[in-house]
């Protein structure tokens, strides 16, 4: 195997190996300053960290498959967070943890639906549409929802957070564990997996992005499809929202709206193109561990908070850098379908 080789095998399809290996790496680095850094403890705390950003990330990664980019996800998050925390405090839910993140994630569906419905009518670019409902859906949250904060919730909902599936101790003493919400989240990653590997509809999402008007020659039903991705991503971010308000134990409206800049990065970090038909399940999750495991580690310096955006803007320069490849002639160019035509996109 000669070199060459070698590095392709390692930067995998989406760039996955490269940024495994950047987390192992950091990891190590850091570990060298901080001896207590590595250990269970920081893998529990990373992982606790990322539920919610996955989460929409997942989300985003889906309209970007499409060849689109949604900006409304946390304001849908919010939205169906909110709304359902209201109905929560209310006592119109029955303090039913199940009931609480169903009804989150149908609102998150219907907003995104809303979106595809405007998407569709309109002709519109996605990222217009969802830059003008991503103010229309807070607005209409404040106006007719509420604007107050909610601490009196669900004991259920409250005590979510505090489920453990194994629990350690931290270098200083501090109680660490892993939380049972990993097991939902784990099962939502592998379905979205699957579904993206093996069902019509999944092939059709790449297709759409590497060419919307080849995708119907060949077929498939792009409006269906463009439907069942808002939706999805739509319901995602639902279950987002309450993932954020069950971890942090109150419904604050002011919340999660203004981050999406780290979510983005975290999905074209791990592979996916920002012009649609290239990315995976796992290079998403892995895009979102290593900003998460970056912003833990500036903080374990003691670095100002104020870095942070400046790791982020960084790592989109180096997201999309990686997708750059050399053409003939040595120009450099996107690979805007994701795959090469002798390639499966997956």
């Amino acid at each position: 195997m000669t070199a060459s080789d070698f590095l392709s095998r390692l930067r995998g399809r989406h760039n996955e190996g490269i940024v495994a290996l950047t987390i192992v790496l950091l990891a190590l680095i850091v570990g060298a300053l901080n001896p207590g850094f590595l250990g269970l403890a920081t893998v529990f705390n990373v992982l606790r960290n990322s539920y919610e950003p996955l989460l929409f990330a997942l989300g985003v990664m889906l309209v970007l498959l499409m060849g689109g980019i949604d900006v409304s996800f946390d304001a849908v998050g919010i939205f169906a967070g909110y709304g359902t925390s209201v109905l929560a405090a209310h006592g119109l839910l029955g303090g039913h943890l199940w009931l609480m993140f169903l009804v989150s994630t149908l609102i998150g569906a219907g907003l995104g639906a809303i979106n595809a419905l405007i998407v569709s009518l309109g002709r519109l670019s996605i990222l217009i549409v969802t830059l003008g409902t991503r103010g229309i859906f807070v607005g209409v949250m404040l106006t007719f929802v509420g604007s107050s904060f909610i601490s009196d919730l669900p004991m259920s909902l409250q005590t979510f957070n505090i489920d453990y599936l194994y629990q350690t101790h931290t270098a200083t003493g501090q109680l660490a564990g892993l939380q049972i919400l990993v097991v939902p989240i784990a099962i939502t990653c592998l379905l979205i997996d699957l579904g993206l590997r093996f069902t019509v509809i999944g092939r059709g999402i790449y297709a759409v992005g590497g060419s919307e008007e080849a995708a119907r020659r060949a077929g498939f039903p792009v409006g269906m499809i463009k439907t069942i991705v808002f939706c999805c991503a739509g319901a995602l971010a639902g279950a987002a929202g309450m993932v954020h308000v069950s971890l942090i134990g109150y419904a604050n409206p002011q919340d999660i709206v203004g981050n999406e800049l780290i979510v983005i990065a975290a999905v074209v970090l791990g592979g996916a193109s920002i012009f649609g038909g290239r990315g995976s399940v796992l290079g998403t999750v892995l895009g979102v561990l290593l900003l998460e495991l970056i912003q833990y580690c500036l903080i374990i310096l003691g670095v100002q908070s104020s870095w942070d955006n400046v790791a982020i803007g960084v790592m989109i320069f180096v997201g999309i850098a990686l997708q750059v490849k050399r053409a003939p002639g040595g120009r450099a160019r996107v690979f805007a379908g994701g795959a090469k035509p002798s390639e499966s996109p997956s």
